[in-house]
């Protein structure tokens, strides 16, 4: 007995090593960032296997150039002391600056602790590189509940989203008090940081939902091609880009016509949209372009050559009917028809195994970050659920919305820090 040391005290140790070391820990990973703002740094990623920086004046992972590979996780705050939740928000926000790096979860790691102890990372990302990983908190419009005293700082960009013809959206995997969206171009390392999030918040917090994603299904930056979704068209086109400096500032950070504690977030509607791939795969080639209204192969708008070639709605055939029909996507979808409301999208598909009945369960997990979901968000799909050709194929099934502060400035600062102090 001698020989061995208690769970109580040994915990009590591992405790106050790591919040020295993690302090420590992040210092050397501000040092890495080098103080540079990670919308400005990220663009400049030479490799798939490089990090990204953590602390800036915006989040991370919302400008950085879309990765691969998605694991995203809303949580249910399970605790009802205010002061437990700041601090898990400061454990999270430590964790996430060592693992966007590349390294260990916590101090010690998966090998390099107390044997008597568990460890404090789960190791399966031991040997991989930071693979571009990002990590964006957001949080829901529950946690504003009263629960822990922050129902009047809900802003008002955080109402509950209307409900949308066609919507069909399981509870069970819709909103949620705390959002993370863990982003890298190596599968293994999101699902790494994600599990070890949850860890770290075992008896504070627990999973309501999770949704892997591949393929990303928009570009964030020019100098990524376009991808293309499961129904094999170009998807995101006209999306906003990190290098519309101009246009973010009016489309996607919150200013000052915001609450103080999100100067410099962005709010973060999330839509689980099934497709019904085997519908869709029988349809003739001239429907789906119809129904989209681009060409599947260039992604050029009909009528024109180029995937980046001016949309021309007025343009009519020989019968003179429009050529990009009155309710095809395109059109409903354009800042035109929308007051100029614009996007940010970061969108990834999906294949959740299938649904018993010989069905692929798949298709788009949309994620959209703005400044208005209100303004934004909200008139593009009442449009789009009203007439576009498209509903015949798809259905919303989920349903979120996450206001995301600013940055993280420093190793002093923690995700959310201007909302509970």
């Amino acid at each position: 007995m001698s020989g061995r040391i208690s769970r109580r005290k040994l915990f009590g140790l591992g405790a106050a090593g790591a919040a020295g070391a993690a302090a420590a820990g992040a210092g050397v990973v501000a040092l890495r960032a080098g103080g540079e703002d990670t919308a400005s740094t990220s663009a400049h990623l030479t490799s798939a296997s490089d990090a990204v920086p953590f602390y800036g004046e915006h989040q991370a992972g919302i400008v950085t150039p879309a990765q691969d590979r998605l694991h995203f996780v809303a949580f249910d705050v399970i605790t009802d002391k205010k002061a437990e939740l700041a601090e898990l928000l400061q454990e999270w926000t430590a964790a996430a600056a060592r693992m966007t790096q590349g390294r260990d979860a916590g101090t010690f790691g998966a090998v390099g602790g107390v044997r008597e102890a568990p460890p404090d990372d789960t190791g399966e990302a031991l040997g991989l590189p930071a693979s571009g990983l990002t990590l964006t908190v957001g949080f829901g419009g529950s946690l504003f509940d009263g629960r822990f005293g922050l129902a009047s700082r809900k802003p008002a960009a955080l109402a509950d989203l209307p409900k949308f013809p066609g919507d069909a959206l399981l509870p069970e995997i819709s909103g949620g008090d705390i959002c993370v969206q863990a982003c890298a171009h190596d599968p293994q390392v999101a699902v790494h940081a994600i599990r070890n999030l949850a860890r770290i918040g075992f008896g504070r917090v627990s999973v309501r939902w999770s949704q892997l994603g591949f393929g990303r299904t928009s570009s964030t930056s020019r100098a990524q091609a376009t991808p293309r979704n499961l129904m094999g068209f170009k998807d995101g086109t006209n999306n906003l880009k990190l290098e519309d400096a101009a246009l973010l500032r009016d489309q996607l950070w919150v200013g000052g016509d915001g609450p103080g504690w999100m100067s410099g977030g962005s709010y973060l509607v999330t839509r689980k949209i099934r497709m019904t791939v085997e519908t869709w795969d029988r349809a003739p080639l001239a429907e789906q372009e119809e129904i989209f209204g681009r060409n599947k192969g260039e992604g050029a708008p009909l009528g024109a050559k180029k995937e980046f070639d001016p949309i021309d709605f007025a343009a009519k055939d020989s019968a003179g009917e429009p050529v990009i029909k009155v309710d095809a996507h395109v059109r409903l979808a354009h800042p035109s028809n929308n007051g100029g409301a614009r996007l940010l999208r970061r969108g990834y598909n999906y294949v959740d195994g299938s649904d018993g009945l010989g069905r692929l369960d798949a298709g788009l997990f949309f994620m959209a970050y703005q400044r208005d979901p209100h303004r934004q968000f909200v008139p593009v799909q009442r449009a789009l659920a009203g007439k576009d050709l498209l509903n015949e194929y798809i259905k919303h099934v989920s349903s979120g919305l996450f206001a995301c502060p600013g940055g993280v400035r420093d190793a002093g600062d923690y995700w959310g820090r201007a909302l509970f102090t």
